[in-house]
């Protein structure tokens, strides 16, 4: 049977290697694997193997599940010392790192739907990391931006410096024989990278650069298989968000708001955020109040946490849909530009900084607590109805439910994806949207922006008016089958493409 794949991707040769894997026979799982594992390889400043996953995917059986691959804070985590040196989790180093949960995530996609062994759907990434891949202006716009950081951490400079220092310009060739040793050995068997020798030299890396971390953390770690978060509309559409501690729930708040306009919809956002702040947590460690996540009910009042700091460039989004209807949504991220600002260098990973985000507040739902999952940006969507198939996710941090909201009821009709996604969107935030008070930010020509201006100063928000389209509105990739057949569209704010991948 041939089938056809539509996959979408913030850069080429993650498409590259999604073709080359349905050639090989390969389906819409398989394609979207690929092309996240390629994304390691090219991107190192928004994901990597030494970072977090949340993916969701819809099976021909019509069953959609959440894939969470959250890492947890290490079991010997010094929370009092953290307490004691001040009122938030440090931005980046060390012990912001928690156990990366990317390529368990991987391993539990590929047994839900894949066809192809691992190694196989790896092989193009492995290739990548060891031939080389262009620096694309994404990433050497990254290294500039966070000079700092780079330089600072051995692993990153021998990475992403030339042998005169300088940062490695657009179109220099990135090449990372570490971590294409890293990656053949995560295809040969994954289960090495948590509990094997791979896990041991990570483990020893990590104590190095002063983490907690240990391999007997990494050997706890397992990808939570979970029902998603639901609404079905009048129309019979059903939207699926993964559960906590991802910030879904938020998502679907925004989905799920009666249609008050762009006065509405600011509203609903500013709301929404308070409750995720307030409220989201790792259910494994406490309840959850979802009905507030979901502003379905009241809560008492209580402080957020400090606000987290700027995820600009945190994050990758793979969507991907078959003909025969399954369709996968996997987002994958080290949080921060370059995560914790750490290359281990005997394996290549770059480690994320998820750790950041947990509250040194004792009572707050998202504490820091040894073996506690940290609250999380990562919010991938699938829209099922009558005759369609919708997979979404972005890049944006804690922006992406708004981001996403504001191109997902379009998403299920519009005859031009291209074209929705290229249009102006607006988004709030404090630190994670570089401001140093609550802000809303509006890209030139965004619709009804007087609307929103006029909206946010009621709210006590700063309008800030962006002079072009800007990374903090996201990268949002889609992909769907519809009754005119499959069709996929990529941000043009990332460096990303999209198309339909033929296997016959």
């Amino acid at each position: 049977m041939t089938l056809d794949i539509a996959l979408a991707a913030p850069h080429p040769a993650a498409l590259d290697a999604a073709a080359d894997i349905v050639t090989a026979g390969g389906g819409a799982v398989d394609a979207a694997l690929a092309a996240a594992a390629a994304l390691t390889v090219a991107y190192p400043h928004q994901c990597s193997a030494g970072g977090d996953l949340i993916a969701l995917i819809r099976t021909p059986a019509e069953r959609v599940r959440a894939v969470m691959s959250v890492g947890a804070a290490a079991a010997g985590i010094d929370v009092a010392a953290l307490r004691a040196a001040g009122d938030r989790m440090p931005p980046i180093g060390p012990l912001t790192v928690t156990v990366p949960g990317v390529v368990a995530g991987w391993a539990a996609l590929a047994e839900l739907g894949g066809q192809l062994p691992l190694a196989r759907i790896v092989a193009p990434a492995v290739e990548l990391a060891s031939g080389g891949v262009p620096v694309s202006p994404g990433l050497a716009a990254a290294i500039v931006r966070r000079w700092d950081v780079v330089r600072a951490d051995p692993g990153l400079a021998a990475l992403l410096l030339d042998g005169d220092g300088a940062p490695l310009p657009a179109g220099a060739v990135l090449r990372q024989p570490a971590l294409a040793r890293t990656l053949g050995a995560v295809g040969a068997d994954w289960r090495d990278y948590y509990q094997g020798e791979l896990a041991e030299r990570l483990a020893v890396g990590l104590a190095a650069l002063g983490s907690p971390l240990t391999a007997a953390d990494l050997a706890g770690h397992e990808a939570e298989l979970a029902d998603p978060l639901r609404h079905t509309t009048g129309s019979g559409v059903t939207w699926s968000v993964a559960p906590p501690p991802s910030q879904g729930a938020t998502l679907l708040a925004m989905l799920t708001a009666p249609d008050g306009g762009p006065a509405g919809t600011l509203h609903t956002a500013y709301r929404a955020a308070q409750r995720r702040d307030a409220l989201l947590g790792d259910p494994r460690m406490n309840p959850i109040d979802l009905d507030g996540l979901l502003l379905r009910a009241d809560h008492p009042d209580r402080p957020a946490s400090p606000a987290s700091p700027k995820p600009a460039g945190d994050t990758v989004a793979v969507t991907a849909v078959g003909s025969d209807g399954t369709a996968v949504t996997l987002i994958q991220s080290v949080f921060q530009t370059f995560g914790a600002g750490i290359c281990e260098p005997d394996t290549g990973l770059v480690l994320h900084n998820r750790g950041s985000v947990f509250s040194l507040d004792p009572t707050h739902p998202g504490r820091l607590r040894p073996g506690a999952r940290p609250p999380h940006t990562l919010c991938p969507s699938i829209a099922t109805g009558p005759d369609r198939v919708v997979a979404l996710g972005c890049q944006g941090g804690r922006a992406q439910p708004w981001i996403l909201a504001q191109v997902a009821a379009e998403a299920l009709t519009t005859g031009d994806p291209a074209g929705l996604l290229a249009r102006s969107r607006w988004v709030i935030g404090v630190r994670d949207v570089g401001q140093a008070q609550p802000s809303l930010l509006l890209e030139p020509d965004t619709p009804a922006a007087d609307a929103l201006a006029a909206t946010a100063a009621d709210l006590g928000l700063r309008v800030v008016r962006l002079p072009q389209r800007h990374d903090d509105a996201g990268h949002v990739q889609l992909a769907r089958l519809t009754q005119a057949g499959l069709d996929a569209a990529s941000d043009p704010r990332a460096d990303g493409a999209a198309r339909v991948l033929r296997s016959g």
